[in-house]
């Protein structure tokens, strides 16, 4: 057990190092190469977008290779449509890997400061993705991409979900669908046991491998009702997101303890 926890840390630590390594080369070879040799901008974009999901893929399998994680995504073909509108939960640090590795053509609503980290810069402006600096651009922004086709992706709890707490959203994906009239597709992501979470220092290794389980539920139409206003159809909207998201976590929960007593 202990030998096992041991190479696991090991694992984790060469999967950052990875993680480094693959964010500089996007962004001081792989980008440079893209402005020389592509002059239209929207074209470099869908191709660093690609490169940055298959660079995922790749990490992906090189942690699930080193017994860090392993991981189960239902109902993933719901993610091969253009033009989604996907909110998800975020318990980890690498929630966002694992959509970005498997929904095409998307782009991504990130902090802000990501922007100037060394590791996380290079990609994030070769591919174009939304920082969330401003409220009002990134509204303009998250519109612009959807009406090319593209699908978008965000996190509306604004920050990784406390452990043993309830998932509470904030209004950021309410507005975005409501301002686009898009659909939402909603990602449930549970974490066991929790790594890279809130609060947790990124050199902890859980007592067992980490599974990541990812589920695509129905798309959620939106209620665009005119009589009222914009902001108390976000603050409806929200609220029937957070509920859905816990109720369907609880119910992963139960099923998944329902699958292990019957094991």
């Amino acid at each position: 057990m202990k030998l096992d926890r041991w190479w696991r840390g090991v694992g984790k630590a060469l999967s950052f190092i990875a993680f480094g390594i693959g964010g500089l080369f996007i962004g001081l070879v792989a980008a440079p190469l893209l402005n020389v040799s592509v002059r239209n901008k929207e074209r470099r974009q869908y191709l660093a977008k690609c490169l940055i999901q298959r660079c995922f893929q790749a990490f992906i399998a090189l942690m699930q290779g080193l017994g860090v994680l392993d991981y189960r995504f239902e109902h993933q073909e719901r993610l091969q449509r253009s033009g989604l509108l996907v909110l998800a939960n975020h318990p980890s640090l690498i929630d966002v890997i694992f959509l970005l590795a498997h929904v095409p053509h998307a782009d991504c609503i990130v902090k802000g400061r990501l922007a100037s980290n060394p590791f996380t810069r290079g990609p994030i402006r070769a591919a174009g993705y939304i920082t969330n600096d401003e409220p009002e651009a990134v509204l303009e922004a998250a519109r612009a991409s959807l009406g090319k086709g593209n699908s978008l992706i965000l996190f509306p709890e604004g920050t990784r979900t406390t452990p043993q707490r309830p998932i509470k959203l904030r209004r950021g994906g309410a507005n975005i669908a409501l301002r686009t009239g898009k659909a939402i597709t909603p990602v449930l992501i549970r974490c066991t046991p929790t790594t890279l979470t809130k609060g947790e220092p990124w050199h902890h290794i859980p007592a067992s491998r980490v599974r990541m389980e990812l589920r695509v539920l129905d798309d959620l139409p939106i209620n665009d009702d005119n009589q009222q206003p914009t902001g108390q159809l976000a603050r409806q909207l929200t609220r029937r997101l957070s509920d859905h998201f816990n109720r369907e976590l609880e119910q992963l929960h139960h099923e998944r303890n329902t699958r292990r007593s019957v094991d």
